[in-house]
């Protein structure tokens, strides 16, 4: 491996929604007596899922696998209506890990449902929050991930809408969403696009260094819709050589010459470290930034009350006020998901 330069995409890594999600579960993790159950991964990461299940997190895919009344919270990609449901009959503490920009789709198609639309739902077939999506309005949301499965679609002649999973590339995106546009003049879609912003900024900064690279590297799981999407844009780019990976230790040990490397917006920033010292160039790397992201999601509202409510029984039992009179939550938008992570091992 003689690798001259490794070109570093900025952003990359952790989104706003991912962070939420893994500083919620360290803190059940924190103040709940293990097991702890997850309804699926709580990101798609296999590090991140890995290092929780070692701390007494058991992930499920179903809600009858979650013993009565044990605490449990709901992933980052949104789940079905009926599943929170029974979520809240088996469980006392049902905390929602939910991106917040996933919930906006779902209010999507729960209007458009109610005003009588059929609903186009762009997304991937399989993935959790495809499923927890297309379970808003069953009856009327018609996924499709290919402008082919549009075309084989059956031609409504009434309100249409189109939507879309978060984590679409840029690219599968518009060509369905103009294919769809010209099918139904009358086409409704959101004002602001359903794509996530940093999914949108991740491929954008690929993109900007794709030209230079003989190699990208994009770190992340298989089962991660964005990282998937990131491979996509950089073979789309016309690079020769695509790899993605978990982590270090599956790269090809014949790479040269200048590698660019990003990650989905589910792998730790420390996966992305081991990287580049495996691939040791000999002139450094160089952060190429595209733009920079300070979107901030607070905790879920259930674990909010949680930590506030132990927090004050703490007080109390003691007789002490509070060291923090903000409460313990008060620095979590100071506090990084990767340094909670590396607290955590």
């Amino acid at each position: 491996m003689t690798v001259t330069k490794v070109l570093l995409a900025e952003p990359r890594g952790f989104c706003a929604g991912v962070e939420k999600a893994i500083k919620a579960l360290a803190w059940m993790v924190r103040v709940i007596e293990p097991p702890i159950y997850c309804y699926h991964e709580i990101v798609h990461n296999q590090v991140v899922v890995k290092r929780f299940e070692d701390l007494g997190v058991i992930f499920v895919d179903s809600i009858d696998e979650v013993p009565l009344g044990a605490p449990l919270m709901l992933s980052a990609h949104g789940t079905a209506p009926s599943v929170i449901e029974a979520a809240q009959e088996r469980s006392p503490l049902v905390v929602n890990a939910v991106c917040p920009l996933v919930t906006k789709v779902h209010h999507e198609v729960k209007v458009r449902a109610q005003r009588g639309y059929e609903i186009i739902y762009v997304g991937h077939k399989g993935h959790d929050e495809a499923i927890g999506t297309s379970a808003v309005a069953p009856s009327v949301v018609h996924l499709i991930e290919t402008v082919e499965d549009l075309e084989n679609l059956e031609k409504f002649d009434h309100d249409v809408a189109l939507v879309a999973q978060t984590t679409l590339a840029m690219d599968e995106w518009s060509e369905i969403r103009e294919k769809a546009a010209n099918t139904y003049p009358n086409l409704w879609m959101a004002p602001k696009s359903d794509l996530c912003f940093a999914t949108t900024n991740r491929q954008s900064a690929l993109k900007n260094i794709a030209s230079r690279c003989s190699t990208v590297v994009v770190v992340g799981s298989p089962n991660s819709s964005n990282t998937v999407a990131l491979t996509k844009v950089a073979k789309s780019c016309g690079v020769a050589n695509v790899y993605r990976i978990n982590s270090a230790d599956e790269l090809p040990e014949d790479i040269e010459g200048v590698v660019g490397v990003t990650a989905g917006a589910s792998a730790p920033d420390e996966l992305v470290e081991e990287v580049i010292a495996k691939l040791n160039p000999t002139d450094g790397y160089e952060v190429v930034v595209s733009t920079t992201e300070d979107e901030y999601f607070p905790p879920p509202p259930e674990l909010r009350d949680l930590v506030r409510s132990l927090y004050k029984l703490l007080g109390f039992a003691f007789g002490v006020p509070p060291l923090d009179p903000g409460g313990p939550l008060s620095k979590d938008k100071e506090t990084s998901a990767s340094q909670v992570l590396e607290r955590l091992t």
